[in-house]
This record gives structure tokens, sequence and C-alpha cells, in this order.
């Protein structure tokens, strides 16, 4: 289990200092699928950067399972991040010159380690694109890139898969099929996703909904459906 506890986070110092969240606790089950939604600059984006490592809380406690990320050196936060974390992003961040099974290896590979192609094929695979392994980015589609980013962050099997707006550069239909490989990838390999998105359509594909305003968390929706999700972004922009 994922647990934030009492998170912090300030930029800057004195009159401009900026809060970005503001003691922000919650839990992300095992095997769950969670949205993040709020605003613009509510602090969806620094919750999941505090989630992951990626950046460092003012004040507060990140924990995932028996690790305590806020307490750990950088090296050691580096590895955990590259053992235990995976990142889709909604620019994809492919390497234009490799083919789209060596982009899928680079982690293991950036880790020392040599991965076996049926390894890659099986990754590949689970995003349906088990077919498409010599291609470089530049011959797939939007989606198919997507698939690609998803299959790199799934190599390493990790415990959890944070997504940043991954269907922010799709079209509609493009993302719903990213969305619906999401959704298989929690119901069949009870894998965790915790999600950051502004579309309510998106949104309903989760578990359950964490709505952030100001930098901290004001509601929650178990079960969320596009409408319900609409209802309570209207009620917190207005």
């Amino acid at each position: 289990m994922l647990v934030l506890e009492d998170v912090r986070r300030v930029y800057g110092k004195g009159g401009q200092a900026v809060r970005a969240l503001g003691g922000v606790s919650c839990q992300f089950a095992p095997g769950s699928f969670t949205a993040v939604m709020g605003p613009s600059g509510s602090g969806k984006s620094t919750l999941l950067q505090c989630a992951a490592g990626l950046d460092a809380p003012t004040e507060g406690t990140v924990r995932l399972g028996d690790a305590v990320l806020t307490a750990l050196r950088e090296p050691d936060l580096t590895k955990l991040r590259r053992d235990r974390i995976g990142f889709v992003f909604q620019s994809f961040n492919l390497l234009p010159a490799l083919s789209a099974a060596q982009n899928v290896a680079l982690p293991l590979r950036l880790a020392g380690r040599r991965p076996a192609t049926q390894q890659v094929t099986e990754a590949l695979e689970l995003v349906g694109l088990g077919d498409r392994g010599r291609h470089r980015p530049g011959q797939l589609s939007g989606g198919q890139q997507q698939r690609v980013a998803i299959a790199r962050a799934l190599i390493s099997q990790p415990d959890v898969l944070f997504a940043d707006e991954p269907t922010g550069a799709l079209d509609s239909v493009t993302g719903r099929e990213i969305l619906k490989l999401l959704r298989a990838l929690v119901d069949q390999r009870h894998q965790t996703v915790i999600m950051v998105t502004h579309d309510p359509l998106a949104a309903s594909y989760a578990d359950e909904v964490l709505f952030l305003a100001d930098g901290r968390l004001v509601g929650r929706l178990d079960q969320p459906t596009a409408a319900t999700v609409a209802a309570h972004m209207t009620h917190l922009e207005g």
C-alpha cells in the first residue's frame, strides 16, 4: 500500500513562498485504480510527484510498503523508483532513434540488467503491440506510442504505475483505448494505478476519484461516472 501522511510542499521562502500541498493524507490499496482531479493549480501534479518520489515533500511522510520514501537517500530513492515505480506521461517520452522493443527494454538496461527478448515481447504483447517491436516511434500512431510507453513502465513489474494525463495528447477514441488498457491492468493483473487527469470521462474508469483544491484534499468519490465527476468538478471550480 502507498500511504501519504500530512504531506506538505512549499516552493520558495518568505514572502515568495507558494504552498502547492497543504497537509494531504491518503492511501492507495494494492490493485486499485485512483484518479486525482482538481482545478488548475490545485496540486495534482505535485501530489503525484511527491507520491512517486520525484519531488521531496517539505513536510510529511510517503511510504510504499515497508519503504519510507521521505527517509531515503537519493541513490536509494533512485533505485526504488527504478525497481518499484512505473511512469506514463502525456508526451510518451520515447527515444525516436530506438525501436519499440529497445524503448521498452531501456529501463532494465539503464539498471545494468540485460532483458531477455521474451520479456520485452511479453510486455509489448500485454499492450497489444507484439508485432510492432521493430517499429520506431515515428512509424507508430499516438495511441501505439502510448502503449509502448506503458509497456516500458511495466517491464520492471512495478508496485505502482503513475499516469500523468496519459490521454491528454490523444483523440477521444484512442484515449478510451488507453483507459480500457489501464482498467484491464488493474482488473486482470492487480496493478495499482494512480492517474492525474482533468477529464471526467477518464476519471470514470477509476475505482475512486480524489479531488484537490488549493493544495488540500477536499473530496472523494467511489464508483465514479463521468456525470458525477463533472458535477463535483463544477462545484469545485464554482
